[in-house]
C-alpha cells in the first residue's frame, strides 16, 4: 500500500496542497520532506507525537525525514495557538533544548547512513541580511493575505507582536532553503501549521518556478476536540526524568473509551485489522484495546523492557500490591513513622502527590486518597510503620495515580 494511502486510512491526513500529486510522488520517488520542531522546551511531549509517527511510517516507506530543529525560529515563537506572547528565550536555553530533542528523535527515526537528517534552522536564520532577506522573501508575501491566517486572526484583538508577525515568513524561508539544499519537496506539520506550509509552497514557486508539497495531519484532540497530552501535573512529555514511564503508561491507559481507536491508529504500528478487532467490543472489554494500546505507545518511547515493568507495576497497583520500582516511589526514613506522620504532610510535603495542603484536606473529605486499598476517611489520619507491608505502602489519588513509599 502507498504511503499516501496508509496515512489516510490511519486518519493522519487532514488538508493536502496536491493530492494526487503528492500520492503518485509518493509511489514512484525517493522524497526527500521535513516537519519541523521549535525547542521551546526540554522535551518532545506528546503533543509531538502524531508528527513524530507519521514521519517514522514515511521512512519505513523508504522516503527521507528532515527533522528541522528550529535554533532560529525559536528566537521568535510561533503565535499558531498561543493566546499571549510566547517567553522568550536564550540562546544557551534554546542549544540546550536543540541537543535535548535530538537525542530524543534518534528513538524514533533512523538516521544511519544518511536515512535521515536533523537540521538546525539557526545555520541560516541567525546571521540573515535583513534587508536582503525583504527584498528575497518579503516581496512575495501580501499583508493583506497573511492577516486572513487563522493563527494571526486569533491574536489581533489581545495583540500580535511585530517579531511574531515575522514567524510565517521564517518558515516559508525555512522550506526554500531546504529545497536548494537538499531537494526537499514536502513539508509536513499539524493542522495547525497550514497558512505557515503554503507560505512555503508559494515560496518555492515563485522564486524557483517549481511544484512543492504541503500536508498537514491531525492534531491530537480527545473525542470532545480538546488537545490530549495533559494531565492535572502538566504536559505528558516524552522524557522519562518528566513523565515517568508508569506514568506515561497510566496516561494512555485511562483514555476515553471513545479515544481509544484513534489512538491506536495514529500511535501505535498496530495493523488495522488488528486494531479493528481490539475495538469491536462492547463495555468492560475495551480495557484490553486501552491496555494494549498503553503497552505499545511505551514500547515505542521508552522500550519494551519498561513497557512491561509499567504494566506489571499498573497490574499490581490495581491488585493493591506494590511493585518496587516500576512505579513513582519516594524513599523516607522510619524514623519519620514512628509516632506517626499525619497523612497531610505525606501528601504533600514528602511526597509532592498532592500540590497544596488545601487540596489534600479537599481529597480525604470526598474520600479521595486511599492507602494500601482503603479509604483514608480522617483528615487528622496519622500513618504509622504498622502500615506498611514489606517496608513499602501504597497510596492511591483518585482513580488513576498511585505512588509508593518506601522505608529506608
Amino acid at each position: 500500500m502507498n504511503v499516501f494511502d496508509t496515512l489516510m486510512e490511519r486518519g493522519f491526513i487532514q488538508q493536502t496542497t496536491h493530492e494526487k500529486e503528492i500520492r503518485e510522488l509518493l509511489e514512484k520517488e525517493k522524497v526527500t520532506f521535513y516537519i519541523g520542531f521549535d525547542p521551546t522546551a526540554d522535551s518532545l511531549h506528546v503533543g509531538h507525537f502524531v508528527t513524530v509517527m507519521a514521519m517514522a511510517h514515511m521512512q519505513q516507506a523508504g522516503h527521507r525525514p528532515i527533522a528541522l530543529l528550529g535554533g532560529g525560529t525559536g528566537m521568535v515563537g510561533d503565535p499558531t495557538g498561543k493566546t499571549d506572547m510566547r517567553k522568550m528565550l536564550t540562546p544557551e536555553i534554546i542549544k540546550h533544548n536543540v541537543a535535548c530533542f535530538k537525542k530524543q528523535l534518534s528513538r524514533f527515526i533512523s538516521f544511519d547512513n544518511e536515512q535521515a537528517m536533523i537540521v538546525d534552522n539557526g545555520d541560516w536564520l541567525l546571521n540573515l541580511n535583513y534587508i536582503e532577506f525583504l527584498r528575497e522573501v518579503g516581496v512575495h508575501f501580501s499583508v493583506n493575505r497573511m492577516l486572513t491566517a487563522e493563527c494571526f486572526k486569533q491574536r489581533l484583538e489581545k495583540g500580535l507582536s511585530f517579531l511574531e508577525f515575522n514567524y510565517m515568513l521564517m518558515q516559508s524561508y525555512d522550506f526554500l532553503e531546504l529545497y536548494r539544499k537538499y531537494n526537499c519537496k514536502l513539508e509536513l506539520g499539524g493542522n495547525d501549521q497550514w497558512s505557515n506550509i503554503l507560505g512555503g509552497v508559494e515560496l518555492v514557486r515563485r522564486l524557483h518556478g517549481d511544484t512543492a508539497f504541503g500536508m498537514t495531519f491531525s492534531l491530537l484532540t480527545n473525542s470532545e476536540g480538546k488537545k490530549m497530552g495533559k494531565t492535572e501535573n502538566g504536559a505528558v512529555w516524552l522524557d522519562a526524568e518528566k513523565t515517568s514511564p508508569y506514568d506515561f503508561y497510566q496516561y494512555w491507559r485511562n483514555v476515553a473509551d471513545a479515544d481509544v481507536r484513534k489512538c491506536l491508529c495514529l500511535l501505535t504500528f498496530l495493523p488495522m485489522d488488528e486494531i479493528d478487532a481490539l475495538c469491536s467490543v462492547e463495555g468492560a472489554e475495551i480495557n484490553k484495546a486501552k491496555a494494549k494500546l498503553a503497552f505499545e505507545i511505551t514500547k515505542i518511547v521508552h522500550g519494551e523492557e519498561e513497557a512491561a515493568k509499567a504494566q506489571e507495576a499498573a497490574q499490581a497497583a490495581f491488585a493493591g500490591k506494590g511493585a518496587s520500582g516500576s512505579l513513582p516511589t519516594t524513599n523516607l526514613s522510619a524514623d519519620l513513622f514512628a509516632e506517626g506522620l499525619d497523612i497531610i504532610s505525606l501528601l504533600v510535603d514528602h511526597t509532592g502527590i498532592v500540590a497544596t495542603r488545601s487540596e489534600a484536606r479537599r481529597l480525604l473529605t470526598q474520600n479521595g486518597i486511599k492507602i494500601e486499598g482503603k479509604p483514608v476517611e480522617a483528615i487528622d489520619f496519622k500513618v504509622t510503620t504498622d502500615l506498611f507491608n514489606d517496608g513499602a505502602l501504597m497510596i492511591q489519588k483518585g482513580k488513576k495515580v498511585f505512588h509508593q513509599v518506601n522505608l529506608v
